[in-house]
């Protein structure tokens, strides 16, 4: 809480996307950047210098700033748009949900495994549930996802799932409340609009 006891506003200022033109906080879009040589760059931690350029988190958006070449408008000069953005865009936010889900584990927030899983959600320690896209339909439906919004994901498969276990293959995984689990649900959403 703020002073006053007001709610603080954690969203932050609110950015327009240039290929939807709408507007709304940071955590539906994914932030890009001029780097050096005018390359468009996409910055998915957000932490790059320069001005930001703002799109949508879905693959509809990002190709048709590609397409439009909303890219160079938006920075008011002659830009170079590589020709796998999308792919690297959806490379990065894997790289970024797996390494948070890793650093999850490191912190004893997260486990992977059937039986673990099962007994966070028996214990409501989990509060949201990965399950790896690529694994028995049958298997999955065996375990009920936690309350609330956006407390499960199908977005990574389970060689992704299991880099963040150090494992080979993961197809259950949960993760317990907290700040860390909030930094993934965020970009594991804008991983599910890529995807």
């Amino acid at each position: 809480m703020a002073r006053g006891g007001r709610q603080k506003n954690q969203d932050g200022p609110d950015r327009r996307c240039i290929a939807t033109g709408t507007s709304g906080p940071t955590t539906g879009l994914i932030r890009f950047v001029v780097g050096p040589g005018d390359v468009i760059v996409p910055d998915v931690m957000g932490k790059l210098p320069g001005r930001g350029i703002w799109v949508t988190a879905d693959r509809a958006s990002l190709e048709t700033a590609v397409k439009k070449r909303l890219f160079a408008r938006a920075a008011k000069q002659a830009v170079t748009v590589p020709d796998t953005l999308v792919a690297d865009v959806e490379a990065g936010l894997t790289r970024r949900v797996t390494d948070l889900i890793a650093l999850a584990r490191k912190a004893g927030r997260a486990v992977a495994g059937y039986e673990k899983v099962k007994s966070w959600l028996l214990t409501e320690e989990a509060r949201v549930l990965f399950q790896a896209s690529d694994g028995s339909e049958r298997g999955k439906s065996k375990l009920r996802s936690p309350d609330g919004k956006d407390s499960f994901f199908g977005v990574l498969n389970a060689s992704e799932l299991g880099l963040a276990f150090g494992r080979e293959h993961v197809i259950h995984a949960a993760l317990a409340a907290g700040g860390l689990t909030e930094r993934i649900r965020e970009d594991a959403i804008r991983l599910s609009g890529v995807r």
